[in-house]
Parts: structure tokens; sequence; C-alpha cells
């Protein structure tokens, strides 16, 4: 039976879906079924193989018609990704550290040539010493690479941000690579209740892939990847920043058509508690959902706190940052990855170069938890925002939650 889903501005209610529980990689699977790529290359790592595991299930058994490619490395799998796109396929992959790490060389190419590959990246922490466990060292290292790149909480959020990456990648206004971020085993292997949508109507939500400029198209011939040098690379790369500042509006585009259709609302950003806030901290991923129990549980003592969660890392939503924190006093920032070496990590120097080029001047202080892995009990959060109300802390690095060793 075929799903008829409402399109904005009409009276219908959202499509509903079937409530599952499933942990987010396979729901990220199930997307990745739905909207039907035409090419899928890709290497197993942990904790991203259940999400290619689970995909080449569906093609073994018939339910999808991709042509599954399983390469001999991360590196090889973006190649071939990015072969395939050139052709004028759709076209995904999925990697987790050190595999994306392996990618490295190709992910600027990706994105140099405007090719509209999804890539769902769970993310794990870079060794030396060996981990295999959560933390945003991989996604953080690949921030200056080109690619949008989404951030979900939970599974719910991974597999709707899997289903509008498409729309987003695919915008003539954008023509980039997506990534879809979701928190090795925290997301990908945590089990919660979701809501699976009807296949047709996420594929009809996907449309039909168009490619501009296909190397197969005979008719057309066109010229990909040729040097550029001193003549044309700047130019090249600014029209790049272009579709870059225009993937903010296809993400909120995206974002609403979603919410008309299926009833789930996205932004740029995820505020909880800000309007009066004093404190508040700034986050990205699963550690959202812990914050606000310590929240709530300061609200009930008093403490007028807030937590701000960052949906899109790439574009940077600096405006929008500036505008919800510009009535906190004192602002936390917690980064699950480390910039050695740096004036402060990640997520901490984003927001702070975001308040400072609009114009808010509030003080940041940064911490860093959850590094390989470890766990964050809701104390320790909490702990960081009563920090915040000691006039003695102090804007910058404030330290490591959770550190073992004496110093």
């Amino acid at each position: 039976m075929t799903t008829t889903i409402a399109r904005r501005g009409t009276k219908r209610p959202p499509v509903p879906g079937t409530p599952v529980a499933m942990n987010g990689a396979a729901l990220v699977a199930h997307a990745m079924r739905q909207v039907r790529p035409d090419v899928v290359a890709a290497y197993p790592i942990t904790p991203q193989t259940v999400i290619t595991e689970t995909f080449s299930e569906f093609v073994a058994n018939g339910r999808v018609h991709t042509e599954f490619v399983p390469v001999e490395s991360e590196h090889a799998a973006m190649s071939a990704c990015i072969g395939a796109a050139c052709a004028g396929a759709r076209v995904q992959t999925a990697t987790s550290g050190p595999g994306l790490a392996l990618m490295w060389e190709v992910l600027g190419i990706a994105s140099g040539l405007r090719l509209p590959i999804v890539m769902h990246l769970c993310t794990r922490a870079l060794s030396a010493p060996i981990d295999i466990l959560c933390d945003h060292s991989d996604a953080m290292a690949m921030r200056e690479t080109g690619w949008v790149m989404l951030v979900g909480e939970n599974v719910q959020e991974a597999y709707d941000n899997a289903i509008m990456a498409v729309k987003i990648a695919e915008d003539p206004r954008v023509s980039l690579p997506v990534a879809n971020l979701l928190d090795g085993f925290v997301v990908t292997h945590c089990m919660e209740r979701a809501e699976l949508l009807p296949d047709d109507a996420v594929t009809e939500f996907v449309g039909e892939y168009s490619p501009t400029h296909p190397l197969l198209d005979l008719q057309h011939p066109v010229t990909v990847g040729a040097l550029d040098f001193h003549d044309y690379y700047m130019e090249h790369r600014r029209q790049q920043e272009e579709g870059m500042a225009n993937a903010k509006q296809a993400v909120e585009h995206a974002a609403r058509e979603f919410a008309s259709l299926f009833g789930r609302s996205y932004g740029l950003l995820d505020t909880y508690q800000l309007e009066d806030a004093e404190v508040a901290m700034v986050v990205i991923g699963s550690a959202a959902g812990t914050l606000r129990m310590v929240v709530d549980g300061l609200r009930r003592e008093g403490v007028r706190a807030g937590l701000l969660r960052v949906r899109c890392l790439r574009p940077f939503p600096s405006q929008e940052v500036a505008n919800a924190l510009k009535g906190v006093q004192r602002i936390g920032v917690l980064d699950r990855s480390l910039a050695l070496g740096a004036a402060g990590e990640p997520l901490w120097s984003d927001v702070v170069a975001a308040l400072a080029t609009h114009g808010a001047g509030h003080p940041v202080t940064g911490w860093v938890y959850g590094v390989g892995g470890r766990n964050t009990p809701p104390g320790q959060f909490r702990q960081a925002f009563l920090a915040l109300l000691d006039p003695a802390t102090q804007p910058g690095r404030a330290g490591y939650l959770g550190l073992r060793e004496r110093r």
C-alpha cells in the first residue's frame, strides 16, 4: 500500500511511523535502504560495522537495489564513492575514528568536487593508545574538510538526520557531502524506542536524484579534478565556501519539510531552559540527555540553568548561537575531544568565535569530558555548572571532568 504524505500547507496529520525497539546503527541502515542509494562502498570498523552489515543484508535479500562495494580500506571506500558520485550516482558510506583518518586524503576531494555524498560517522576515539569507544576526536578533526556535519543525540535523531542529509547534500544551492554524526556505542549500539517511517514516504521525501554534471552524460562533457593552481583555485574554494554558507538554509529547509510531513521538529540548535538562564552549557551529541536532567535538578534548587545543543557543527551557526546565549551571564562548553597545544578545545573555540563575532562578550569556560568513552555521571556535569556560578572561575580552559590522575 502506498502512503500519501501531506505537503506543507495542507491540513493532513503527520505520517505515522511504526514504533520499533532498535539501536541507532540498525536504524541508520534502514534509512539508507529507504533512500535507495545507487552505490554504497564501505569497509568494516567498530562501532560502524553494524550499519554496513545490516545494509549488506538488505542488498543480499533484495530489499534494496544498490551496488554494494566491499572495498579493501576506508581510503578505497571514499575513492569508490567519489568515482560513483562523479558518474552521477546517489552514493553513501559509513566509518568511524581510524577509518575516517585513513580517508583523510580524499575527504577534501569529495567536497572540492562538490559531490553530494552522505557518510554516517560513528564517532570514535583516535589511537594511540588503542580505544574503540566514543569521543569526538575524529569528528573535530574533520571540521575543516568542507563537509556539512549534522550531530544527532539519540537513535531517532540519527535515523532522521540520515534521511534529511540526502536532501541537504543534493540541494543545488549546496552540492556538498554531508556527514551524519552519531556517538559510537552510545547511539550506535543502544536500544531505544523509535519510529520507523514508511518506506514510500521516505522515498518520496528525498525524491529522485538528478546529478548536475555527471561524467557519463556524453552529450555534455565536463572536466573533473583538473589542475587548478593559482589561476582559479582561490575562486573555486570561495565557491565551495558559498555552498557551505547556503547549507545553513538547506538544513533549516529540510527540517521544516520533515516536520511538516512527519511531525518531528529539528533546527540548527536545540535549546533547553535558556529563556531566563543565568548559566548555560553548550554541548553536542548524546550527553545532552544527561545534561537536561542536571538542568532540571538545578532548577528545582533555584539555579537558573540552561542547555544549548548544537545540531549543525558545519556550517557552524554562529549568529544563532550568539542569539541563543545573549542573555546568559556565564557560559560553559563541554568538549568530548582535545585540541593539543591550542588555546582551547574545538567546540569551545567555535562558541568563543561566534560570540566575539556577533558582539556578545560573555565569559566562556571549557571542560573536557568523556574522552575515550569515559563515563561522565550527572554529578560531574553538576560540578561544572556550579563552577560557573563561582566568581573565581576564569574563562578559558578549566580542565577535565572525571580525571583520575593526581595533578
